[in-house]
């Protein structure tokens, strides 16, 4: 058991919560609680790490001995080789609390592999229905972004490189697993990539307090992609210039604007509801 906060482990781990910087660099990023790391594919986990109280209280759920079953299926020669932990490492209660995040850890984290994607994965011919996303900085608006178009069927997500860090610790908490199973792709131009997805038959919808198109106006029943902008300025003048039609959320009563994710999540579904429709 790791009862020293000064162990090279819970070092590491302390570092990929804290340090963007770390997390690009070795490609991984830490993941708290049970169902986020039960969630987690097992050819990404890397470490698992459980508490005295967590393995007391939790070491026989169901749903945490079926994810340890999965990682012992998983394991193969080339893991092996890379030296990586397939079972629990566990720590001291104090130590747990020293690694988390969290104000009440509920015991176990892991340490995971980001996973990657590949620009076509992001694709769904016709029913592609792409959020592309520039410079959103708010952690939850991020995370519940990734929840929304999971539940409304979004076949991929863009972000700029700007956006807030997709694995810093709000936003995988945030994202609740979503993260794992809506491709995603971050891009140091993003006008390149609206103008490849454009030649792909794309048609881009440009979120836009001032234009005058509706957002239910809008035809999204073929391939289409929405344009979300930062949460205090929008997108910049030269993004939204790149899209097809610039909609509008209708505003009641004396607001001005709509947070980021519940404008994105009114779209997305807007589009589903659309495809239901035919």
């Amino acid at each position: 058991m790791i009862s020293s906060t000064s162990n090279e482990h819970v070092r590491q781990v302390c570092q990929l919560q804290k340090k963007s910087r770390i997390r690009r660099k070795e490609g991984l990023f830490v993941a708290e609680g049970l169902r986020m790391v039960c969630e987690t594919p097992a050819d990404l986990v890397r470490e698992i790490y459980v508490s005295e109280r967590f393995l007391a209280e939790h070491g026989e759920d169901r749903a945490y001995r079926d994810f340890l079953d999965s990682l012992e299926a998983g394991r193969n020669q080339n893991r092996k080789t890379q030296g990586e932990q397939t079972g629990p490492l566990e720590v001291s209660d104090p130590v747990m609390e020293y690694m988390s995040d969290t104000v009440t850890p509920q015991g176990i984290l892991a340490v995971i592999r980001q996973p990657a994607y590949q620009w076509e994965e992001l694709l769904g011919g016709h029913k592609t229905l792409l959020m592309i996303l520039e410079n959103i900085q708010d952690p939850g608006n991020l995370g519940t972004i990734f929840r929304t178009a999971e539940g409304a069927g979004a076949t991929g997500i863009l972000m700029s490189r700007d956006t807030v860090d997709l694995f810093s610790p709000k936003v995988i908490r945030s994202t609740m697993g979503s993260l794992y199973r809506v491709p995603w792709l971050i891009t140091e131009d993003l006008p390149s990539c609206l103008k490849r997805a454009r030649e792909a038959g794309i048609c881009f919808y440009a979120a836009d307090l001032q234009a005058k198109c509706d957002y239910d106006q809008a035809d999204c029943r073929t391939a289409c992609g929405f344009l979300i902008g930062n949460e205090g300025s929008g997108l910049r003048e030269a993004t939204a210039a790149l899209a097809d039609v610039r909609i509008c959320i209708p505003m009641g009563g004396r607001l001005e604007s709509l947070n980021a994710a519940m404008a994105a999540g009114i779209l997305m579904y807007e589009a589903a509801r659309q495809r239901r429709r035919g």
